[in-house]
This record gives structure tokens, sequence and C-alpha cells, in this order.
């Protein structure tokens, strides 16, 4: 039995979350600065994953957990995704679609 969630699953699913707490009703100038919020959260983390800040050198670190902050970031895209109306598991299928043919692998495998 397979269990995993599909993108248009997830997207439904936070759908419904939001509706029933009325957050649909938020303008998506205030879910898109959300997003930003938390994306920088996840900015953050690379930061200190990457030794540019270090806890204790006069920097506080916040939530370390980067699977918790990419999750409420993909909500957030669903919401904005919902406010647009975008089925984002079909986008995303055509992106890669494009994006296939825009950059083959072999163009890409030895770059750095």
């Amino acid at each position: 039995m397979d269990d995993t969630m599909h993108v248009s699953e997830a997207q439904q699913r936070v759908r419904a979350f939001c509706e029933a707490r009325s957050w649909d009703r938020f303008r998506a100038s205030l879910v898109y600065m959300h997003l930003m919020e938390e994306l920088s959260e996840v900015g953050e983390e690379i930061l200190y994953e990457e030794g540019y800040k270090k806890e204790g050198a006069g920097h506080v670190r916040g939530n370390p957990d980067v699977g918790r902050e990419l999750a409420q970031s993909l909500s957030l895209l669903f919401q904005l995704a919902q406010h647009f109306g975008v089925d984002l598991e079909a986008s995303l299928e055509a992106e890669l679609a494009l994006m296939e043919q825009r950059f083959p692998p072999e163009q890409w495998q030895n770059h750095k």
C-alpha cells in the first residue's frame, strides 16, 4: 500500500485546512510575505551550516529544523497557488518537461 501524498492531494489538504480556519481570506500579499519569512529561516540555517554565522559569536540560532521550515514554505506556496487557481502538480509536470528540453543533462554534468 502506497501512502505517498501526491502534490495535488497535498494542495487540496492545505486548501481544506486553510478554509476551515478562514485563512483562505488572507490577501495574497500577506501570504507571500509570510512565505518569504519562512524561506528566510531556511536561508538562516544555510548560513549556520556553511559557517557564515556561528552560535555564541553574537548570533542566536532560530529553528534548525529545516524540514519544518520547508514544509511551512510549501504550505504557503500551496495557499498562493489556491489564490491564483493554479494546479501545482500539472504546472510542475509542464515546467519539468520544458526544463528537460532547455537544460540537457550532458551540458550540465560537469558544471561547477
